[in-house]
């Protein structure tokens, strides 16, 4: 075993809690998932997340030295875990993996949006076969500033799997209230921000990635969030992101990527999907989506 993955492992050996209990799955937040820490305590299952790496343009130009396309079909469980032995501190664990196929994120990007789009197909070449796996943990601490009911959080992860490893740290805000002209506007209008660097180390689906990645996310939701405690919630948010890159060119520079996400949440649903368009590009990390449920609301609404 080499050196960064030993480092990985001693990391999440370290900041381990006795027990792991939602954050993305670790690639998808390269791919412009929405990558914010969770608050509070909370335990979900995405039944379905899909990550697309295509190797051609619509026109058969290479994105870079990957000689494959893959399609990763990913089934993930996180769970968020405060904890009593360091108040304002959060722990997150998660976990996912599955099939790596060319299917069904070709059918989706090919049939449905470029079809509908009017778009040239993306060409498929070589396709990665392999069943795939990836682990992440974080160590977050939340905190007030000015008034803002501890909506500001610092921390450390690591992420790590047959994909790639990368440790990483991370400051923002999540759900920041802003003074509105209007005073209902100011209940249900929230800000968000994000950076983070990481240090990205090869793994067996990527053998090359970039030095270093630096990454930047901001977004703006609605939602009822002064009545999440009372009634059902639910939220629509806008994200932009902007990654300096996991992935290299041949000359092995960094290959800068922008993604636009949206997620709706109600209940305990959520349906988020990330894309590449404002990239006017369609390969390489092109688009994903994922659907989530939040076990821990369920049982606590609907069993207790």
């Amino acid at each position: 075993m080499n050196r960064p993955r030993i480092i990985f492992l001693a990391l999440a050996l370290c900041v381990a809690p006795s027990f792991a209990l939602a954050e993305p799955p670790p690639q998808s937040v390269h791919w412009g998932a929405i990558a914010f820490p969770d608050h509070d305590q909370t335990l979900t299952l995405s039944a379905a997340v899909l990550d697309r790496f295509t190797e051609f343009d619509g026109e058969g130009k290479r994105y870079n030295d990957i000689r494959e396309t893959m399609g990763f079909n990913f089934f993930t469980i996180s769970g968020t875990q405060p904890l009593k032995s360091l108040p304002g501190w959060n722990f997150n664990f998660t976990a996912g993996g599955g099939p790596t196929r060319d299917g069904p994120s070709r059918f989706l990007q090919n049939d449905v949006v470029h079809k509908f789009r009017g778009l040239t197909p993306v060409p498929v070449g070589q396709k990665r076969d392999a069943d795939d796996f990836m682990f992440s943990s974080t160590l977050t601490r939340w905190f007030g500033l000015v008034g803002s009911n501890d909506a500001f959080f610092a921390g450390i992860g690591g992420a790590g799997g047959s994909l790639y490893y990368e440790p990483y740290v991370q400051a923002g805000f999540r759900r920041l209230a802003l003074l509105a002209p209007v005073p209902l506007l100011g209940d249900y209008l929230r800000v968000s921000g994000l950076a983070r660097y990481g240090r990205p180390y090869s793994g067996a689906a990527f053998h090359q990635v970039a030095p270093q990645s630096y990454l930047a996310q901001g977004s703006v939701s609605l939602g009822n969030y002064r009545h999440w405690a009372d009634s059902t919630p639910w939220e629509i948010e806008l994200a932009l992101t902007v990654d300096s890159g996991l992935f290299v060119d041949h000359r092995g520079d960094s290959l800068e990527e922008r993604f636009v996400s949206l997620a709706l949440r109600y209940s305990a649903f959520t349906f988020e999907t990330w894309n590449d368009l404002i990239n006017q590009k369609d390969y390489g990390p092109s688009f994903g989506a994922r659907l989530t449920f939040d076990l821990l609301y369920m049982y606590n609404r609907w069993f207790t």
